[in-house]
This record gives C-alpha cells, structure tokens and sequence, in this order.
C-alpha cells in the first residue's frame, strides 16, 4: 500500500508495535562535571561497541547542569485528538536544572554527531512561563512539555509545567490554568485517552540545590502527594497525601496501555523506617483517584564508620529509590537502588501484587560490588533506560551533583552499565559492556528511536 504521509518510522500507533521495532544503535547521555551529550555506540557489530563515540560540549562556564532530557516529538503524534504526522523524532530538548536554559540539539543528518541549532536563555523562560529550574521533558500531543521546580524569583515555588511549540520552539508558557493545591512539582506523565495528567512533588529549589537538608526532611518538609489534573482544561481535580513521613514522591511510569487508568510512583524515603517504596494509583470503578503501597524496599544496617556524614547518626543505607522504567508490555517495572547498589526487576503484571523476579547488585554506599568484568564502580544504579523490546537495560550512576557529593564523598566517575533480561524474569550485568568516565558525571540516557519512558501510545 502506498505510504500516504511521510510519518517518521519510529512513531509506533501502540506500545506492541514499538516492541516490533529494530533494536537501538546508539544511546544519547546527559554527562555533567563538564557539561556535555554523549553518544554511545550500542551496535553489538560495532567495532566501537559500549564506547563513547562522540561528545557535544556545551558551553563552558554556565553551570547548567544538564539532568533530564527528551525528544521533541514521539508517538504521541499519531493520537486522533491532535494529529501531527508532518512532525519527526528530530531534536533533542535539553534543559539544565540549575541554569534554566534550554538547548535544542539536533542529532539529524548525522546521529553520531549532533549540534546545538538553537537556545533558550533563562530570562526568556521566566518571563514567559514563571518558572525556574527546569527537569523532565515529555514530548505530548499539543507541544513539548518541560516540568520545572521553582518559581521564576526566588528558591521557591510553585513549580509546575511549561510548553514549547513543536514547530519552532518557541516558549509558549506555563500550561496550568487552575493549580488548585499544587505547589511543589518533579514528574509528570498522563492518561492520555482519559484526558488526565499527574504531576508528582520534590521539593522546592531551597531544600535541594545545595544537597539533602536532612533538618528539613525530618521534619517533613519535602513532597508527599499526587495531583491530578483535566489535561483538557488544565485545571486541579484531585491530590492524593500519601503521608507526610513517606517523603519525595518522585517518579511516575503509568501503564502503557491507553486503556489502563494506574500507574506506580516512586518514593524516595519513610522517615520512620528509611525504606524505599513504589506505590500504584488507579482510578476506582467510582471514577476517584486512589493510591496504594506496593513495594517496600528496606533500609540496610551499616557500621556507621562506613557511612558518609550524612548517614552516621541513623546507622543503616536507605535504598534511595530515585528511578524506575516499566516494560512496554506492562510486565515488568525496573527500580533503582541508588544508595543500596541495587536494580530490581518486579514482575508487576498484576499491578496490585507485584513479585520480585531479580536483582543486580554494583556500587553502593558501602562495600560497593564491582562490575563483573573486575572494574570498581563508584555511584549506584541511578537513571535507569529500558530498549523497546526489553531485553536490555542500560542505567548510570550520578543523581545530582550536591547529592552525589553528600552520599558518595569519594567521588563518582560517570559509568554506563547494561543488563540482559530473561523474557520470563531476571536480569544479568552484561560483563562485556561497561563504559567509564573518568571525572565526568553521567545521568539521564535517551536511546535512538524511542526507548520504554519516552512514548506515548494513543492505541491499544
């Protein structure tokens, strides 16, 4: 049949065809200390295969801090409510946290070697949305979304969510239009066939800047809800407390399947125990918005001569839940164990009970488990990507600069690890496959073509 449109061939109508689709060749990482996007040759008949194959430097001396980042366009072109055919996976769009500047990166005619064609400076970004410290970039049906932590003025919020034009880039400003009690922002995902988006909490610029403020954490003063709004009108329906001592709600991976209405959000810490949890939030046969605990990852005792600083006085490692991916297929969910060193792999089939089906152990706070082929690594399992097909997993190992340096003061140099899975459950490090970076940090990686967090599916 004659192609009537020239859609880009990495725009998949449902999550099934995406897992159809030719494994990934290359991986874009997000490197800090300095700034820079890596490129990653993941070619298994590459003769450069697991090595950096090139280096986009950004400018020096600004201090972006480059942190999440996203494509400008993805599946979510193909929903009916707002086609956009015409539009390709081109461009990525890459913010600093720290600096609020946005650069527009190019990675076409030549994906080994992208460039920057475009910035956004800051002042224009909180002129025209009143927003600061920009972090997750989703590319939606309407625009290109960008969550942002802080108010334009000042270390504090509201945060919230800001657009791009798809076209041109230009910054439209901030999506909210009632906010209701929304005030502390981090991730946002939606139901995109249900017209709901939901937004999760952090903690505003002053407690996370300059590192954990463990004063302010017992005292609770970090985030702990989910808001939900109409993505229609863009307005405040519903939050759900999930209790003060469960603090930083951070990230969110809802079901692929339009035609599921839950989604599991991550928390970095219980005050009372310092577990790790994932919890589902679903909509009730009622229509109202619920959430509940699934998955509770226990702190680990440690002599407190092993502990940095800020663990001394309470004498075990939290897990330190800080990313998680879910399968395409809705099977399987991934969970990073930042301080631990661990990747888990739940089988989350049925959502409400999941079941551990494997864990990775490399890095960790204390006693760190060295890669399989011999070489230390320093940091834990942080951002954490999953191929299309999920059969391999790639993850790094820096969260934030401030906080890498209270939780692992020795340092950590950048590190990008693989791991196999087992369709049927469990998951191996890939002792062939390690790329280390010596005094460079690396965080958030994009594969080529889509990965399992970047896409939206309008079709079932």
């Amino acid at each position: 049949m004659a192609k009537l449109f020239g859609t880009d061939p990495t725009f998949y109508p449902s999550a099934r065809s995406a897992m159809e689709a030719p494994p990934e060749k290359l991986a874009y990482v997000a490197l800090l200390k300095p700034d820079a996007i890596g490129v990653v040759d993941l070619d298994p008949a590459s003769n450069a295969y697991g090595q950096l194959i090139n280096k986009l430097e950004l400018p020096e001396g600004l201090e972006d801090e480059l942190h999440h980042f996203g494509w400008n366009a993805c599946s979510s072109a193909l929903c009916p409510t707002a086609f956009h055919p015409q539009l390709e996976r081109r461009y990525l769009i890459v913010p600093g946290i720290r600096s609020s500047r946005v650069y527009i990166v190019d990675t076409k005619p030549d994906p080994r070697n992208p460039k920057i064609v475009h910035t956004i400076e800051p002042e224009e970004i909180k002129r025209r949305t009143g927003y600061s410290r920009l972090h997750t970039v989703h590319c939606g049906p309407e625009g290109i979304f960008i969550s942002a932590l802080g108010a334009a003025a000042g270390d504090g919020g509201p945060g919230g969510i800001l657009l791009l034009d798809h076209f041109n880039f230009n910054v439209l400003g901030a999506w909210e239009i009632d906010r209701g009690t929304q005030q502390y922002a981090y991730d946002f995902w939606w139901h995109i066939a249900h017209d709901v988006t939901v937004t999760s909490e952090w903690a505003p610029p002053a407690l996370f800047e300059n590192g954990l403020n463990l004063e302010a954490l017992l005292d609770r003063q970090y985030g702990h809800k989910l808001h939900f709004f109409d993505s229609r009108t863009r307005s405040h329906i519903a939050e759900i407390d999930f209790g003060d001592q469960h603090q930083m709600v951070l990230e969110l991976r809802p079901a692929h399947d339009p035609r599921k209405t839950y989604g599991f959000a991550s928390v970095v810490i219980d005050v009372t125990n310092l577990a790790s949890s994932i919890w589902v939030w679903h909509r009730s046969f009622e229509g109202e918005w619920k959430a509940q605990k699934v998955i509770e990852i226990p702190a680990k005792p440690a002599d407190p001569d092993k502990l940095p600083p800020a663990l001394k006085g309470v004498g075990a490692v939290p897990p330190l839940v800080t990313d998680m991916v879910l399968s395409l297929d809705d099977k399987f969910l991934y969970v990073s164990c930042w301080g631990t060193g661990e990747l888990r792999q739940y089988d989350v089939s049925d959502p409400f009970n999941p079941s551990l089906t494997g864990v990775v152990k490399i890095g960790g706070i204390i006693d760190p488990v060295p890669h399989p082929s011999g070489s230390q690594i320093t940091g834990g399992p942080q951002m954490v990507e999953l191929s299309r097909d999920g059969r391999r997993v790639y993850f790094s190992n820096s969260l934030y600069s401030t906080w890498d340096d209270q939780f692992y003061p020795d340092g950590i140099h950048g590190a990008m690890i693989k791991v196999d899975v087992n369709p049927k459950g469990g998951i191996t490090i890939d002792e062939k496959f390690l790329l280390q970076l010596k005094n460079v940090r690396a965080h958030q990686i994009r594969l080529d073509g889509g990965d399992s967090s970047t896409d939206t599916f309008c079709y079932p």
